[in-house]
């Protein structure tokens, strides 16, 4: 209904989007546009998120959900229209199952045979913020998009965040 055609010298190859009419080629042309957000329209919120006792896995893809903006109707893939998340109890998340006793980090050094697989329960005790900020690194784009979402992320070990001025409004996971 709002499609417009338009006359094209050279008739393309009759598809979906072309249309013969006595001789003529059109094409269809959408008058629909696709709404992108300007940087002034996006509105980031503060959310606070308490870990203890949370799956893992499900607190962080609902935490990489939100840093996204996947909850919001002006979502964009390539903008980051995403809030702020501020984590705390990071110390006290919860694996299912044998995955505390399993699960292993990887890191490397760069130098031959410097590769290191730290188990779960020793990453929990040393970092407990890194355990949940490598969770949600790794739902997030691999891109200077997904950098720039993560700087968002802010992961506190227990109770105390410094972040009480942006008033951030409690997510229940």
């Amino acid at each position: 209904m709002g499609e417009r055609l338009r006359a094209v010298d050279t008739p393309p190859s009759l598809g979906y989007h072309s249309k013969l009419c006595n001789g003529t080629a059109f094409l269809r042309q959408s008058s629909m546009r696709t709404y992108t957000p300007k940087l002034q329209e996006i509105q980031r919120r503060w959310w606070i998120v308490d870990a203890a006792d949370k799956p893992l896995g499900r607190l962080a893809t609902e935490i990489a959900r939100i840093l996204r903006g996947k909850h919001k109707p002006m979502y964009t893939p390539h903008l980051d229209t995403g809030d702020h998340v501020v984590v705390i109890n990071a110390s006290r998340v919860a694996l299912t199952g044998k995955k505390a006793d399993q699960k292993t980090y990887f890191r490397h050094s760069g130098y031959m045979g410097g590769e290191q697989h730290i188990p779960f329960r020793r990453m929990i005790a040393t970092y407990p913020e890194r355990v949940i900020e490598l969770a949600v690194k790794g739902m997030l784009p691999k891109n200077a998009l997904g950098r720039s979402m993560k700087s968002k992320l802010k992961v506190y070990a227990g109770e105390d965040h410094p972040h009480q001025g942006q008033q951030p409004e409690p997510l229940d996971i």
